[in-house]
């Protein structure tokens, strides 16, 4: 069974809590992962979207990473539009809940 390269790269982040993308790139190759540079942007892409990490601009060639801690808390404006929104979605299925 293998880990995912996403698992490799999100432990290595977490376990330093913030590196820039080249002392990432370093590590990978260091634990057996050479990617091209390509492939890695999408990899940081993907770990991004999944909210699991920050990426954010340091200079003009180099990023910082860091991993996302903490969740943000749900106002209570939201939380209600999140559950009408739900419930209207719902709704658009008559008969689902009788199953």
């Amino acid at each position: 069974m293998t880990i995912p390269l996403k698992n490799i790269a999100y432990e290595l982040i977490k376990e330093h809590g913030s590196l820039t993308d080249s002392e990432l790139s370093k590590a990978l190759v260091k634990a057996g992962f050479a990617i091209a540079e390509d492939r890695f942007n999408k990899l940081l892409l993907d770990l991004e979207i999944l909210g699991l990490v920050k990426v954010s601009w340091l200079t003009k060639d180099q990023k910082r990473i860091e991993v996302i801690t903490e969740k943000e808390e749900e106002d209570e404006v939201n939380a209600q539009n999140r559950e009408m929104m739900e419930r209207d979605y719902e709704a658009g299925f008559p008969g689902a809940n009788e199953v």
